[in-house]
C-alpha cells in the first residue's frame, strides 16, 4: 500500500467504493454499493441530504402520499445507507488523483484509497446575496418551481431571472399562481424567442425591467420585496408571497476540474451507463451534464452509479 494511505483516519483500507457528495445521489449510490457488499466510503461536508435537507416539506417523492420534510428523508436515507455497512467521513473531500488502479481522495485529514469514485456533489445555485434570502429559503424562497409551486395556489409569486429557466419555471408557476411577476435586472430578455412569446401571452405573467431585488422582507414567511432600478436607483416596495430566484447553477466540480472531462459550464460529462473520461470514475446527480435536478432522478442516478461501478469491479 502506498505510504500516503497510511494517514487515513481509518486505517490501511482500500475501499470498493468512494462517493464523494451525500445528496440524493451519493446517499442511493452509498445503499446499493454497501447492499452488494462492497467496502463503501462517503464523503460530505455538511450534512448529509443536499440540498434536499434544507427543504421544508418535499411532496413529489413517491410513496409519500401527505410529503415527507427534507430532513426527515435525509436523515433517513442516511440512516437507510449506514444500516448496510456505508462508512461516512464528514469531510470535505479536497483533491483526488489515479495512481495505478488506485484512486486516492485527499481531505484534510488524511488520504483515502478506493477502487472506484463516484462523484455526486451536486451543483449550487445562484443566489442573489440579499438581507433576508438565506433565512427564508424554504419560507416562501425557492430555487425550484417543479418542487415547490404547489405551495402557492392563488397566490402572487416573483420570478427573478431572463433566461431559459427563468421563464419555463414561471409559465409552469402559472399552474398554480394568481400572478407571476418576473422581475429582470436588464430591459430584454436572454431566453429563447419561443419562450418569450409564450410568457408575453400568458396573462397571468407580468414584467419589471431594469430591475433587482435589494432586500426580501417577512419574518417566518416572504411578506415583501425590496425592488430598485439600476437605471434610476429609484426603489419601491411590492407585496408577494414567494420568490423564485432562476439566476444559474454552479456545478460543485472545483475538486476534478483538471481531473476529467468537463463541459464549458463546469458540470461532468458522462456517458450513458454515467462512466466519466477515467475508467472507474462515475458521476450522478446534478454535477452530471444533462441532470434533471430533481430528487427521484438523481437517487436514480445513484442507483445506476452504483450498479456500473459493481460491474467495472466485477470486470
Amino acid at each position: 500500500m502506498p505510504r500516503a494511505f497510511l494517514r487515513s483516519k481509518v486505517g490501511t483500507k482500500l475501499y470498493d467504493v468512494m462517493i464523494v457528495g451525500g445528496g440524493g445521489a451519493g446517499l442511493t449510490a452509498a445503499l446499493y454499493a454497501s447492499r452488494a457488499k462492497l467496502e463503501t466510503l462517503l464523503f460530505e461536508k455538511l450534512i448529509p441530504g443536499g440540498q434536499i435537507a434544507t427543504t421544508d416539506l418535499v411532496e413529489n417523492y413517491p410513496g409519500f402520499v401527505d410529503g415527507i420534510l427534507g430532513p426527515e428523508i435525509a436523515q433517513k436515507m442516511e440512516a437507510q445507507a449506514k444500516r448496510y455497512g456505508t462508512q461516512f467521513a464528514y469531510e470535505a473531500a479536497a483533491g483526488i488523483k489515479q495512481t495505478g488502479t488506485v484512486f486516492e481522495v485527499q481531505t484534510a485529514e488524511g488520504v483515502y484509497a478506493g477502487r472506484t469514485v463516484i462523484l455526486a456533489m451536486g451543483a449550487s445555485y445562484r443566489t442573489l446575496g440579499v438581507p433576508k434570502e438565506k433565512e427564508l429559503t424554504g419560507k416562501g424562497v425557492s430555487y425550484c418551481a417543479t418542487c415547490d409551486g404547489a405551495f402557492f395556489k392563488e397566490k402572487e409569486v416573483i420570478v427573478v431571472g431572463g433566461g431559459d429557466s427563468a421563464l419555463q419555471e414561471g409559465i409552469f408557476l402559472t399552474r398554480f399562481a394568481s400572478r407571476v411577476t418576473v422581475v429582470h435586472r436588464r430591459d430584454k430578455l436572454r431566453a429563447s424567442v419561443i419562450l418569450q412569446e409564450r410568457a408575453n401571452a400568458n396573462p397571468k405573467i407580468s414584467f419589471i425591467w431594469d430591475t433587482i431585488i435589494d432586500k426580501i422582507e417577512g419574518n417566518n414567511r416572504v411578506e415583501a420585496v425590496l425592488l430598485k432600478n439600476v437605471k434610476t436607483a429609484r426603489t419601491e416596495t411590492l407585496r408577494t408571497d414567494g420568490v423564485f430566484v432562476f439566476i444559474g447553477h454552479d456545478p460543485n466540480t472545483e475538486l476534478v476540474r483538471g481531473f476529467l472531462d468537463l463541459d464549458a459550464k463546469g458540470y461532468v460529462l458522462a456517458d450513458e451507463l454515467l462512466q466519466t473520461s477515467i475508467p472507474g470514475v462515475f458521476a450522478a446527480g446534478e454535477v452530471r451534464k444533462g441532470s434533471t435536478r430533481q430528487l427521484i432522478t438523481a437517487c436514480g442516478e445513484g442507483c445506476e452509479a452504483a450498479l456500473a461501478a459493481q460491474k467495472y469491479l466485477e470486470n
